[in-house]
């Protein structure tokens, strides 16, 4: 070992300290900043590039760079999507508007089929990506429902959602977590949970740690 250290010119002890804590302090925070652009990112719907995902993270707080923001992207392959807007012209009905977060992390359920938590993830892939997106039980951890689609719509949600109903079919009322994303606060969202006896509970917006349980999963 000794004749390794000065092969490479470095001191034993600092070589020890490598092997105990090999990422750098930088390397990091590098991560730490990582699960927030995701996240982000995801609650746009995959659609922000990262000028917009470092507003997102300077009105949180996030004391970035814009480059640091783009760079990061760039290592994970996060970019946006072009040609989402839409048509100019009326668009009726009301905004969709998050709802409270019911959960405030009390993570710890007595019984099945309490609340549910749900979040959507992204998966690479040699044809492009694969959107899934899961249900959880809280009192037991597994997997309840789940979908996977090429796109990040609302259809992706509802039919992660649609299994997990169909599997426990709750005879009581049920409460649903999730983050704010637009797949979540679409109306199409809302209307499935009044149908089927489900309550809406939300994050606080840039918030992952309220879906800490959804967020581990992944």
């Amino acid at each position: 070992m000794r004749r390794l250290c000065q092969t490479l010119k470095v001191h034993p002890s600092g070589y020890y300290a490598w092997l105990v804590e090999p990422k750098s302090v930088r390397a990091k925070e590098d991560q730490r900043l990582l699960g927030l652009i995701k996240h982000a990112w995801l609650e746009s719907g995959g659609v922000y590039g990262y000028r917009k995902i470092h507003d997102d993270l300077r009105e949180l707080g996030e004391p970035c760079g814009r480059h640091r923001v783009a760079r990061l992207m760039r290592r994970e392959g996060l970019r946006s999507q072009t040609g989402y807007r839409r048509r100019p012209g009326y668009y009726g009905g009301k905004p969709p508007v998050a709802s409270p977060n019911r959960l405030e992390r009390q993570f710890n359920v007595s019984e099945p089929n309490k609340v549910w938590v749900t979040d959507i993830t992204y998966i690479r892939t040699y044809e492009g990506w694969l959107y899934l997106a899961v249900v959880l039980d809280l009192f037991s951890r597994q997997v309840i429902g789940w979908s996977m689609k090429p796109r990040m719509c609302s259809d992706l949600a509802i039919d992660a959602l649609l299994m997990a109903v169909w599997r426990r079919k709750p005879k009581q009322e049920v409460m649903i977590h999730s983050d704010q994303g637009s797949q979540f606060s679409s109306s199409d969202w809302q209307s499935f949970l009044k149908a089927n006896n489900l309550i809406s509970s939300m994050s606080r917006r840039g918030n992952c740690h309220d879906n800490a349980v959804a967020e581990s999963f992944f």
